[in-house]
């Protein structure tokens, strides 16, 4: 197959610094490595197709490379039009990978790109958000015969893939791999924390310390975004709606506050929810003059970009990945990376080290599903938990850590219930 004439991407002239940005994360990603030599000798998806849709950066081209080895004809596309990375995308084209995808393609040229993706027929999927799932379960239900089965990356895909098992929809099983505690202990909490404020931080070049930061759900991305904040040497105000999380953000020392009143005080705002509409109308009206807005939920739709417009007489573009809008009584409100994934579209993404954790799961699930996916059927499952310690096993070993384990007598102990 000849992957450069199959493939859409902007330059492959590109492809010798995708292969440099490739290389450098492999270096930081031995748990993934690891599997990959397990991958190479068994052959997990040998005559297989796998279609995936990620943010397509070097970490994610690593994940798919890691896939190839296993023996998978490899399809691959963004999930975000921010975030894929010409340099990237050619090098896995030279590498015998299809891909197609281009950094900040219009929405029809998003869409076909995820659709021709399906189009190769894929036997497993790897989505981030459930676009693939999306569109296989809608228009293009004729693409739907061969899946097995795959894996879900976020919050967002997951709740999708819940109303659809909900409804009696779902046509193969997905495996929730956000859900697994090696990804939302690590990943979501300290990937996002720090991705979060590499992006912010480079894309402003202002100062953190002393400012107030508004963080807009305190779920484990939330979570991390805010003990970045601190750390950073920010006052920090947690929105919420779900009274648990609001009050463990009260007792990690964190201000909790509806919107309506947060909004008064914010120099920055992080939204981390995964639903629309979070920061709206009534609340870009009581803002703070300078106040910026970023975004760390999987979809563009958290901060209302339309009701923001509405209230602007002008906007203009005064920095990468900064708009100003300025409102009628003069006050400028600014959004990064217009609402979309501050720490992909204004940044790099997570560490190659948090990722390492993430996208093993990623690829032993995958397997697992291969493996199990008439048994398990059509539904959404957790990753098993021998995968999820497997996983962290790997991660000390790599670390040079090592553990306890429990006596014989400590098992029975524990087993019984007589002392």
């Amino acid at each position: 197959m000849n992957m450069v004439s199959e493939s859409i991407v902007k330059d492959m002239a590109l492809a010798h610094n995708g292969h440099l940005k490739i290389d450098w994360v492999k270096e930081h990603m031995p748990v993934l490595n690891r599997i990959r030599e397990r991958f190479e000798k068994e052959q997990p998806f040998a005559g297989l197709k796998v279609a995936i849709s990620l943010h397509l950066e070097a970490k994610t081209a690593y994940l798919a490379k890691v896939v190839q080895a296993g023996g998978a004809e490899v399809t691959i596309t963004g999930s975000n039009p921010l975030s894929t990375q010409d340099d990237v995308c050619a090098a896995l084209v030279e590498d015998g990978i299809r891909v197609f995808a281009k950094y900040n393609p219009d929405p029809a040229e998003y869409k076909e790109h995820l659709i021709k993706t399906l189009e190769t027929r894929p036997d497993l999927i790897i989505d981030d958000g459930g676009d693939l799932v999306t569109i296989l379960h809608s228009e293009r239900r004729d693409l739907l015969s061969q899946v097995r089965g795959g894996a879900e990356e976020t919050t967002t895909g997951i709740l999708r893939l819940k109303a659809l098992e909900k409804e009696g929809k779902l046509e193969f099983p997905m495996v929730a791999v956000n859900d697994a505690f090696c990804k939302y202990l690590f990943d979501n909490r300290y990937g996002t924390g720090q991705s979060v404020w590499d992006g912010i931080n480079r894309t402003t070049n202002l100062v953190v310390a002393g400012k107030t930061v508004v963080v807009v759900g305190y779920g484990w991305c939330g979570k991390g975004v805010a003990m970045r904040a601190k750390g950073l040497g920010a006052k920090v105000i947690v929105t919420e709606i779900d009274a648990i999380k609001a009050v463990e953000a009260y007792m990690d020392g964190f201000e909790v506050m509806p919107m309506s009143e947060a909004a008064k005080y914010g120099d920055y705002f992080v939204t981390v929810t995964g639903n629309r509409d979070v920061i709206r109308k009534e609340h870009f009206e009581v803002m703070k003059d300078g106040a910026i807005l970023s975004n760390a939920g999987h979809f563009d739709v958290e901060v209302n970009k339309v009701e923001l417009d509405a209230l602007s007489t002008s906007r203009r573009i005064v920095r990468k990945d900064i708009e100003e809008f300025v409102m009628a009584d003069g006050r400028k409100v600014y959004l990064l990376a217009e609402g979309r994934l501050v720490n992909l579209a204004a940044g790099d993404g997570h560490p190659a080290e948090i990722m390492d954790m993430t996208f093993a799961l990623q690829a032993v699930s995958l397997a697992y599903v291969n493996e199990q996916y008439k048994a398990i059927g059509k539904q959404v499952l957790n990753v098993p938990y021998e995968l999820d310690a497997m996983v962290a096993q790997y991660k000390l070993e790599a670390l040079g850590i090592g553990i306890d384990k429990l006596t014989d007598e400590q098992k029975s102990y524990l087993d019984s219930w007589v002392e």
